[in-house]
C-alpha cells in the first residue's frame, strides 16, 4: 500500500514540475483559451495524455530498447520543424483574431484535443523525457506491480489537469479584459516562442 502511494506521490510531483516549466503545450493553453474558453485547458490535456498512453504501452512492451541516438535525432529534428509550423499558424492567427477576438481558421488553434496531441508529439523534450526518465519511473512502478505503474501514471495526468485548467480558466477570464491589440500581443508572442523553441531542437541537431 505505501508503495502505491509514494508512486501516486512521485507521479504528481514529477508532472507537475513538468508541467510549471513553458512548454508549446503551455502557449496551445493560453491560444485556444482564449478563443474556446475555459475547457481549453482539460481538452488538451485529454489530447496529450491519450499520447503518453499509448507510449507508457509500449514503455511496457520494451520499446525503449529499440530507440538508440539516431532515432532521437530524427525525433528532435521532425519535431521541432512541426512546431516551427505551429508557431507560424499561431502568428497567423494572431493578425486575424486580433479583429475578431477568438474567430480561428487552423485546425490545430481550432481543436484543443488536437493541439494537445500535436504539441506533445512534436515536441523533441517530451520524448526524450518519456524515453529516459519517464520510462524509467513507469518500469521501477512495474517492480511492485502494474497498478503501482498505472498510479504513476495517474498521478501525472493530474498534475497536468490541475495547472492547465488554472492556466486556462486565468486566460478564458483575462480574455474579456484585453483589448484587440493586447490580444494579438499575447498570441504573437505565443507564436514567436513556438518558432524558437522548434528552431533550438532542429537546428540544434544538424549543428
Amino acid at each position: 500500500m505505501i508503495e502505491l502511494i509514494e508512486m501516486l506521490t512521485i507521479g504528481f510531483a514529477v508532472g507537475l514540475s513538468g508541467a510549471l516549466v513553458p512548454g508549446p503545450m503551455l502557449f496551445a493553453t493560453i491560444d485556444g483559451s482564449m478563443k474556446k474558453g475555459w475547457i481549453c485547458g482539460p481538452k488538451v490535456v485529454l489530447g496529450h495524455a491519450l499520447l503518453e498512453l499509448v507510449l507508457c504501452i509500449l514503455i511496457v512492451l520494451g520499446i525503449t530498447a529499440l530507440l538508440g541516438k539516431n532515432e532521437i535525432s530524427a525525433i528532435s529534428v521532425l519535431g521541432g520543424a512541426v512546431l516551427i509550423l505551429f508557431g507560424i499558424f499561431t502568428i497567423k492567427d494572431a493578425r486575424r483574431g486580433a479583429l475578431s477576438m477568438g474567430n480561428t481558421t487552423n485546425l490545430i488553434s481550432a481543436n484543443p484535443v488536437v493541439a494537445g496531441f500535436i504539441t506533445s508529439v512534436s515536441n523533441p523534450y517530451f520524448w526524450i523525457w518519456w524515453l529516459a526518465a519517464g520510462s524509467a519511473l513507469v518500469l521501477k512502478g512495474l517492480e511492485t506491480s502494474l497498478l503501482a505503474a498505472a498510479l504513476f501514471v495517474f498521478g501525472h495526468w493530474m498534475a497536468d489537469l490541475s495547472w492547465f485548467s488554472i492556466v486556462s480558466a486565468a486566460f478564458s477570464k483575462g480574455k474579456e479584459l484585453m483589448s484587440s491589440k493586447m490580444y494579438e500581443i499575447v498570441l504573437l508572442s505565443c507564436g514567436v516562442f513556438l518558432i524558437l523553441f522548434g528552431s533550438w531542437f532542429a537546428f540544434g541537431v544538424l549543428a
